[in-house]
């Protein structure tokens, strides 16, 4: 054979080997691409893990002045390498958590319930891309536009967790209905978003020894609590007259109603400012628990 047809030969070998590795290498990418839907052989993301925008770009200040706000806030700093619930074993106790450790000048946004279902804090949360959680009630979450709305929030990035089934008062009831109401709202989140959160937010920030436990038992790493209060047009604060690094907010998905006319994109554009005028910028909360 000549040294011409042997090298046409090998070079013909060696491209087949390479389509052959590129169809092996595209099947095992597909087999790996997970969905918040859960199917077949694709894995789960967790309830409270949020689902990261499929582009990310910076803040647009001509959106930050749409809404009322001067500027963008800052970008937080790089999370922790290590988070609180790292190293948590399955029935352990979960921690409590009112403020995270740190000496970051951030703040974490949480809102709770579910009942305000405003189609302009979806394009507010859009434009401005400030991460939050989301503490959710069954019976309060499926109302109206249900929990396709607080889905599409999720798909911007912010996480979705435990608030109970029905917001009752924890420390009224006994271990058994608190396992209901606790348990029962992680099977709830499970099927819609594919895995059990790891937060859990009781209603009023009640709770006593029964419901730790019946939060271990249903896979809950931290109890979430908050050290400042959104009220309409400023905070409230659990120490001092301001922010901490650290510092949890709880805000609420509340109407015009509960607002006194005020609409809930106006209240968080006045939580935003408060928080930018005093220094801090927000992070992701599941960053760091």
């Amino acid at each position: 054979m000549s040294p011409s047809v042997s090298g046409r030969i090998r070079a013909a070998a060696l491209a087949s080997a390479a389509l052959l590795l590129t169809g092996v290498l595209t099947g095992a990418l597909a087999g790996c691409s997970g969905s918040s839907s859960g199917g077949p052989g694709k894995p789960h993301k967790a309830a409270g893990t949020p689902t990261a925008p499929a582009t990310a770009s910076p803040a647009d200040p001509g959106a930050y002045r749409r809404w009322g706000l001067d500027k963008p806030l800052a970008a937080p700093p790089a999370p922790p390498a290590k988070k609180l619930t790292d190293g948590f074993r399955a029935g352990e106790k979960p921690q409590i958590i009112r403020r995270v450790p740190t000496q970051d000048k951030v703040v974490f946004v949480t809102f709770d319930d579910g009942a305000e279902k405003d189609p302009e804090f979806l394009r507010m949360a859009a434009d401005l891309k400030v991460p939050f959680t989301m503490f959710l009630t069954d019976d309060i979450a499926r109302a109206g536009a249900g929990y396709g709305y607080f889905d599409k929030l999720r798909a911007l990035g912010n996480g979705i967790d435990n608030h109970t089934l029905s917001h009752p008062n924890l420390r009224t009831l006994s271990a058994e209905a608190q396992k209901r109401e606790i348990c029962g709202q992680q099977d709830s989140l499970q099927k819609r978003f594919g895995s059990r959160p790891a937060l859990f937010r009781p209603p009023y920030g009640n709770y006593n020894d029964a419901t730790l436990t019946a939060a271990a038992g249903c896979g809950v790493r931290a109890v979430v609590l908050w050290e400042a209060t959104m009220q309409i047009n400023d905070m409230r604060y659990a120490e001092g007259n301001g922010l901490r690094p650290g510092d949890i907010v709880l805000a609420h998905f509340r109407g015009p109603q509960e607002l006194k006319g005020t609409t809930m994109t106006r209240m968080v554009t006045n939580m935003l400012r408060s928080i930018q005028a005093q220094g801090f910028t927000v992070a992701r909360l599941e960053d760091y628990l």
